[in-house]
């Protein structure tokens, strides 16, 4: 319904656009041309040849003329022809075009000076001596970002005299135009997509490759367009339009890089590969706002993970346990606010650092790493302990009153938030990873803002704060309460570890966090004995732990059975013809687990697709993989979760990132 809406939108905005356009034809024909015109030949003309002409198009600053489709909205030029008996005028051949979006319409334009070439077939017995004038009439539609207007011209074909200026004049204008390759490409439409597959040399680079369709309504021309390798074929696969035109040649261009570089082909039907190697990455096509406003409700969302809602809710009863002093709660909102930022841009400025060093890496990576996790696990098990009441120490974050506690816990409640990628999250931090590094840093920012707005609007409201409970006895139940929720999480990080690093490592992890917490306890009992013996246990179990970690635990078991993800596999269940289903997970995300149980791990979703004949594939990034981290850029996400759809011959659609019971059953039953 939303691709049809978009649709209905792009021809009516046509319509209104050339409706103006007639409106203002009668002002414009009083005007001088807005994109200024000549017509001229290579040289004199000779019997027998084929002589090339130059329309040349000069467009004034802020105006710009079309391709031959254009696109959304426009109109192409269009030549009538006075030529001498027996001549003839082929095809124009352009230069490649650049996209411009106006107003959700995707058009193919030229802002800068350009030129058509014409080819002129020249008979064998015509007198070149005397010939009568050539002339063509020629309309365009020239257009600014606010008016359309649609111009003509009579133009005389000049015979200048050939000179080296000339010559270097044609040829930059030859090679603006891209060359047609020697092989017909293949064309195959399915009932959402155009497929092609262009023959071009693997060893062809092709940086940010798009495919202008010469023929109209063929294909959607905002869609996000995708390209694979297969050998020395590359394969695009590109929504249809709106008017589902199914031709049964093309013609287009194939562009590639930012000068200018490009192919054209012909295509006619016939069989296109699925698989291949996918190429690059999605371009970032969303507002920066909007994706400030996602890393915002994101890091929003995150308050309510079970590792940070008690440091949250403990934080806000020391604003309570203070009795309400306006410049206090200021304050301390002031720096927890600064931690959480702090610390998420830390962590987003060396996930880019490490990207650019050519890590391949994504959100989340330090849970990759089983020292980390360690850590984690270390901390965790003491603030469990703090909150359960088994030692106080004045200096710990979460107990410290005024700005300096306050920044600390920021800081900390950012590095164990970090797990997964939620909703709203997932576009704006898969957008980072392909931004220039200083809207990448805002978007990590943001997210920091959004984790921090909870505490930072209980500082400066007071009635907010005034909805809290009156300090009493009450609290210290309350805070030995919000010690389960720290346990469970301590238990995840103790079984991550397990996972990472093996049992021997997480139980040396374990130990290190409870001999500490044994530590504090025996001296502030003054057992130093005691206290003496647990340091130095402490101590050996942490010089330990590099030693411990051991190879990864195999994946866990599923009522699916899935293939694990390589390109190779995903290469070779597309090309079998079956739907396939594709997820990403990792032991470490809370969103994976909950959705898997919630609609993968059901027999109606096994039932549904052992039915259907659907392939289902797992990709579990628990620990660092190159290849699955590929194919999240691919898909222009940070992390996981991440969901995949492709049904039987086509291109992949990505899921929600929180699934319902029933949606991949109902997708299976489609695909019947």
């Amino acid at each position: 319904m939303q691709a049809s809406t978009l649709s209905l939108f792009r021809y009516v905005a046509t319509l209104l656009a050339l409706f103006g356009a007639l409106l203002v034809a009668p002002v414009a024909a009083q005007q001088p041309n807005r994109i200024a015109a000549d017509l001229v030949a290579e040289h004199a003309p000779l019997p027998g040849e084929t002589l090339t002409v130059a329309l040349r198009f000069r467009p004034d600053e802020g105006w710009h003329g079309y391709w031959a489709n254009p696109g959304d909205a426009g109109e192409g030029m269009v030549l009538d022809w006075n030529l001498p008996a027996g001549w003839q005028a082929g095809e124009p051949q352009y230069p490649v075009p650049e996209r411009l979006e106006l107003i959700g319409l995707i058009n193919h334009v030229y802002k800068d000076p350009y030129a058509v070439l014409v080819p002129l077939e020249v008979p064998a017995d015509t007198a070149v001596a005397n010939i009568a004038p050539i002339t063509v009439e020629a309309q365009w539609l020239a257009c600014s970002d606010r008016l359309c207007v649609p111009e003509r011209a009579t133009l005389t074909l000049r015979f200048p005299q050939e000179t080296a200026e000339l010559r270097n004049q044609f040829d930059a204008h030859r090679a603006a135009i891209p060359p047609l390759i020697d092989q017909q490409a293949r064309l195959a439409v399915t009932d959402q997509h155009l497929r092609l597959a262009v023959p071009l040399p693997a060893a062809v680079g092709l940086p940010d490759p798009h495919v202008y369709i010469e023929q109209k309504d063929v294909i959607d021309y905002g869609a996000v367009q995708a390209f694979y390798r297969d050998g020395d074929l590359l394969v695009a696969e590109i929504a249809r339009g709106g008017l589902r035109a199914e031709p049964d040649m093309l013609a287009g261009i194939l562009a590639f890089g930012d000068e200018g570089e490009g192919i054209r082909f012909t295509a006619a039907p016939g069989e296109v590969p699925t698989g291949g190697a996918r190429l690059g990455g999605r371009a970032v096509d969303t507002p920066l706002y909007l994706l400030l406003g996602g890393a915002l409700l994101g890091g929003l969302l995150l308050n309510l993970m079970p590792c940070v809602f008690p440091i949250l809710s403990l934080k806000a009863l020391t604003l309570a346990r203070a009795g309400g002093e306006e410049r206090q709660a200021k304050v301390e909102g002031v720096a927890y606010t600064a931690g959480v930022v702090l610390a998420c841009l830390a962590l987003g400025a060396l996930l880019l650092v490490l990207r650019a060093g050519g890590a391949q890496i994504g959100w989340a990576f330090q849970l990759q790493e089983p020292l980390v996790v360690a850590a984690l696990l270390v901390l965790a098990l003491l603030i469990t302990a703090n909150f359960a009441g088994l030692f106080e120490i004045p200096s710990l974050p979460i107990r410290t009153r005024g700005e300096g506690g306050a920044f600390a816990t920021g800081l900390l409640a950012a590095v164990v938030a970090t797990p997964c990628t939620g909703p709203f999250m997932a576009a704006a931090l898969g957008a980072a990873l392909l931004l220039p590094a200083a809207q990448a840093l805002l978007l990590f920012a943001a997210l920091g803002f959004g984790l921090a707005l909870p505490f930072l609007l209980l500082g400066f409201v007071p009635a907010l704060r005034r909805m809290l409970p009156k300090p009493g006895a009450w609290m210290e139940t309350f805070r030995k309460v919000l010690a389960v929720p720290m346990g469970l999480t301590a238990l995840a990080l103790a079984w991550l570890a397990w996972r990472l690093g093996g049992a021997h490592f997480a139980f040396g992890a374990a130990a290190v966090g409870v001999l500490i917490v044994v530590v504090l306890i025996s001296w502030r009992q003054r057992r130093l004995v005691m206290t003496g013996i647990a340091t130095l246990a402490a101590l050996y179990f942490t010089v330990s732990l590099p030693f411990r970690v051991e190879e990864q635990v195999a994946s866990a078991e599923s009522l699916l059975d899935p293939v694990a993800y390589s390109e190779t596999a995903l290469a070779e269940a597309r090309a079998s013809g079956q739907p396939v289903f594709l997820w990403f997970t990792a032991d470490w995300c809370l969103t994976c687990k909950v959705n898997e149980q919630v609609a993968i791990e059901r027999e109606a979703t096994r039932e549904a697709f052992e039915e259907a004949g659907v392939v289902a594939m797992r990709g579990d990034w628990t620990q660092r993989d190159p290849e699955i981290t590929r194919y999240l850029e691919e898909w222009q996400v940070a992390g996981v979760p991440l969901y995949v759809w492709y049904p039987a011959g086509g291109a992949g659609e990505q899921l929600p990132q929180v699934l319902t019971p029933d949606m991949l059953a109902e997708l299976a039953s489609g695909a019947d």
